[in-house]
């Protein structure tokens, strides 16, 4: 079985607090983008392992988010050995999400291919102990998140009149602890609810990334991104999740 995992991207994010076990809470509105995505094959096997392709990554195999998605679902399930391939083509450090979404996938495979049975709510409460954005990918549509990202609200959100275009500076990358030492939490200043219902030219003076704030400055490559994307004509730009990503949303014909 193979499918093809998604990367999200932020409208908007709102650190709004730090949380007693040491994490934060958060404000933002998840969207699915499906013109980048990884290759995830499962197929059955007399013992587990994984093959990466792709994008090199900076972590043990035995400790990539789809491997732990299926030590969970066989510690919870005792789903049988399977050998996964995985073929990056989400840059990781991004803010794209492409770990979580890994990991989710994952898990709907596994529950596919064993006729587990599980639904949504029950993939999504599997999902929040593999990370914060990963029960989003559960059913990859756009969420109002709060929490730690990992509370959803299903969203109504028409982004088709435009075309998405992701951008990352060539050996950039922001790792979370980095964006999270800048941060300053604060009450969020605007419904991100509300503010994206505005005419998208308005965005760009409603709807902010905090993180930018503490990114930019240390990686001044990634702001001229999002100036060159406004300067090319996107209607609204932004750097996704803490980075080091950024898209811009343009106008169909152009």
């Amino acid at each position: 079985m193979t499918t093809h995992p998604i990367c999200k991207i932020n409208l908007g994010l709102q650190v709004v607090a730090r949380r007693a076990d040491g994490y934060h809470d958060l404000q933002t509105i998840f969207v699915p983008v499906d013109t980048l995505c990884d290759e995830l094959e499962i197929t059955p096997a007399s013992s587990t392992s994984i093959t990466l392709q792709g994008i090199s990554l900076d972590s043990r195999p035995e400790d990539n988010l789809c491997m732990r998605a299926w030590q969970l679902m066989h510690q919870r399930f005792d789903v049988p050995p399977v050998a996964i391939r995985l073929r990056k083509k989400i840059p990781f450090g991004a803010g794209l999400g492409g770990g979580s979404s890994d990991a989710a996938y994952t898990l709907r495979m596994l529950n596919g291919m064993f006729a587990l049975g599980l639904n949504d709510e029950a993939l999504e409460a599997l999902a929040v102990q593999l990370g914060a954005d990963c029960p989003f990918f559960v059913r990859s549509q756009a969420a109002y998140a709060t929490g730690i990202g990992d509370k959803l609200e299903p969203l109504t959100l028409d982004l088709s009149p435009y075309r998405i275009e992701i951008a990352l500076p060539e050996g950039e990358h922001v790792s979370t602890r980095e964006a999270y030492a800048g941060i300053t939490p604060r009450e969020a200043l605007v419904d991100l609810r509300e503010a994206v219902r505005l005419p998208i030219e308005q965005w760009r003076d409603v709807i902010h990334n905090d993180f930018e704030y503490s990114v930019f400055p240390q990686h001044q490559a990634i702001a001229n991104i999002k100036e060159e994307m406004y300067r090319r004509g996107a209607l609204f730009a932004s750097m996704s999740g803490s980075g080091a990503a950024v898209f811009g949303l343009f106008p169909t014909m152009q």
